[in-house]
C-alpha cells in the first residue's frame, strides 16, 4: 500500500513539474498573443476583416499586421494596421508589448484617449497613429520612450498643451502634431532635439512666442507652425538652416521683418509660407538666392517697396501670391516671370502696382492657370496675345484702370472659368469670341463703358 502511495504520489509530483515547464515555455511564446486579443476586442468595427486572420487557427506572428522578432519568438516587434477603417479604442494592453518597435495605425476611426500605457514601450521607435479621432491629453509618460525616433499624432483631438518632457527624446527626428486643439506654448525643451528633421505643429491653438532654442534645430527640412496664436518676431537664426525646404508660419500673429535671412542662408528651401500675419519690411532681392523655391505665399501682410526684378532666376517657381500688401512697382517684374516654366499661379491683388501690362504678359508659363491683379493701379490695353495662356481657368484684372477693347483673343481662352474685368473704362463692344468660352460660369464687365 505504501509503495502504492507512493507510485500515486510520485505521478502526481511529474505532472505538476511538467505542467510547470510547459506553462512558462507557453508563456513565452504565447504571451503576446493574449495581449493582442485584447486589442481585438476594443475594436468594434473591422469592414474589411483585417482582423478576421486573429484567430485560434493560426500563430500570432502570422495574423495580419504583426511582425514577430527572429531572435525572440513569439514576441511582437511591429504593428502594422494602417487604413483599415478600424473604429473603436486602442487597448492599455498595448503597454504589455514589451517588444514593440513599430506602431503604424494612421488612416482609421480610432477614439478616446491614447493610453498612457505606452509609456512602458521602453523599445518603441516609430509611434504613428494620425489621421484618427483620438482625444485627451499626450500621454506624459512618452518621455519614458527614449529610442523613439518619429511620434506622429497629427490629425487627431487632442488637447492640452505640449510637455516639455518631450525634449528628452533626444533620438527624435520626426515630431507631428499638426491639426489637433492643443494650446499653451511651444516647449523651449523641443531645442534640445538636435536630430530633429520634421517638426509639425500647426493648426492648433498654441500662443506665445516662437522659442528662440529652435534655431538649435539645424538638421530640419521641415518647421511648420501655420494656423496658431503665436505672437512676437521669428526669432534670428531659425532660418539659418541649409536643409531647410518647407518654412510655415502662415495664419498667426507675427510681426517684424525676417526675409532678409532667407536665400542666404536657406538655398534648398521649397517651400515660404508666412501669409496673414503682421510682418512688415521689403521683400529683398536676396530672396531670389534660394534657386529651389517653388511657391512663395505673403499673403495679408505689410510689406511694401517694389517686387524684385530678378524673382526669374527662381526658375522653378509654381506659385506666387503677394496678396493685399503694399508693395509698390511697375510691371517691369512681368519679363523676368518669363523664365519661370512651371509657373501656375501668380497673385497680386490688393497692391499699389501700376504701369501698363507689358508685351511680355503673354509670353508667362503656358502652364498658368491663375492670374489675380485686381485692385491695383494697371492702366492700358490688355495685350492681344492673352490668348496664348491657354490653360488659364482664372484671369481677375477688376478694379483697375484698364483702357480700350477686349481683344478679340480672349475667346481662344478655352479653359477660362472666372474671367474680371470690371471696374475698369474699358470700350467698344463685348466680343463675341467669350461665347467660345465654354466653362466660363463667372463673367464679371461691370462698370465700364462698353
Amino acid at each position: 500500500m505504501g509503495k502504492q502511495l507512493f507510485l500515486i504520489l510520485n505521478s502526481i509530483l511529474l505532472w505538476w513539474w511538467s505542467s510547470i515547464t510547459i506553462s512558462k515555455a507557453y508563456s513565452q511564446n504565447q504571451m503576446d498573443r493574449f495581449e493582442l486579443a485584447f486589442l481585438k476586442n476594443a475594436i468594434h468595427k473591422d469592414p474589411f476583416g483585417v482582423l478576421s486572420s486573429w484567430n485560434d487557427s493560426t500563430h500570432h506572428c502570422e495574423w495580419q499586421g504583426v511582425l514577430c522578432s527572429k531572435r525572440h519568438p513569439g514576441r511582437v516587434t511591429s504593428l502594422v494596421l494602417r487604413s483599415q477603417g478600424l473604429d473603436g479604442f486602442l487597448s492599455p494592453h498595448i503597454g504589455n508589448l514589451s517588444f514593440l518597435r513599430v506602431i503604424f495605425l494612421q488612416n482609421n476611426s480610432l477614439h478616446g484617449e491614447i493610453p498612457p500605457q505606452i509609456g512602458n514601450l521602453l523599445r518603441l521607435r516609430v509611434l504613428v497613429l494620425s489621421n484618427n479621432l483620438f482625444g485627451g491629453p499626450i500621454p506624459s509618460n512618452l518621455s519614458r520612450c527614449l529610442n523613439l525616433e518619429m511620434l506622429n499624432l497629427i490629425d487627431n483631438q487632442l488637447v492640452g498643451g505640449i510637455h516639455s518632457d518631450l525634449g528628452s527624446l533626444t533620438r527624435l527626428k520626426g515630431l507631428g502634431l499638426y491639426r489637433n486643439n492643443l494650446v499653451g506654448p511651444i516647449p523651449r525643451s523641443i531645442g534640445n532635439l538636435s536630430l530633429l528633421q520634421r517638426l509639425s505643429l500647426g493648426e492648433n491653438a498654441l500662443s506665445g512666442e516662437i522659442p528662440e532654442e529652435l534655431s538649435r534645430l539645424k538638421r530640419l527640412i521641415l518647421f511648420q507652425l501655420s494656423s496658431n496664436k503665436l505672437t512676437g518676431e521669428i526669432p534670428a537664426g531659425i532660418l539659418n538652416m541649409s536643409d531647410i525646404i518647407t518654412f510655415s508660419v502662415g495664419d498667426n500673429q507675427l510681426w517684424g521683418s525676417f526675409l532678409n535671412d532667407v536665400g542666404t542662408t536657406s538655398p534648398s528651401l521649397a517651400f515660404l509660407g508666412a501669409g496673414n500675419n503682421l510682418f512688415t519690411g521689403m521683400i529683398p532681392s536676396t530672396l531670389t538666392n534660394a534657386t529651389g523655391l517653388e511657391q512663395l505665399f505673403l499673403i495679408n501682410n505689410g510689406f511694401h517697396g517694389p517686387i524684385p526684378k530678378n524673382l526669374g532666376r527662381l526658375k522653378d517657381l509654381y506659385l506666387i501670391e503677394l496678396d493685399h500688401n503694399h508693395l509698390q512697382d511697375d510691371l517691369s517684374f512681368i519679363s523676368s516671370l518669363v523664365n519661370c516654366s512651371n509657373l501656375n499661379t501668380l497673385g497680386m491683388p490688393g497692391n499699389l502696382i501700376h504701369g501698363s501690362l507689358p508685351r511680355s504678359f503673354s509670353n508667362l508659363s503656358t502652364s498658368i492657370e491663375w492670374i489675380s491683379m485686381s485692385s491695383n493701379r494697371i492702366q492700358g490695353s490688355i495685350p492681344l496675345a492673352l490668348g496664348n495662356l491657354f490653360n488659364l481657368s482664372f484671369l481677375d484684372l477688376r478694379n483697375n484702370f484698364l483702357t480700350d477693347c477686349i481683344p478679340h483673343s480672349i475667346g481662344a481662352l478655352s479653359n477660362l472659368q472666372k474671367l474680371g474685368l470690371g471696374g475698369n473704362m474699358l470700350t467698344g463692344e463685348i466680343p463675341s469670341s467669350i461665347g467660345n468660352i465654354t466653362l466660363l460660369n463667372v463673367l464679371n464687365l461691370s462698370s465700364n463703358i462698353l
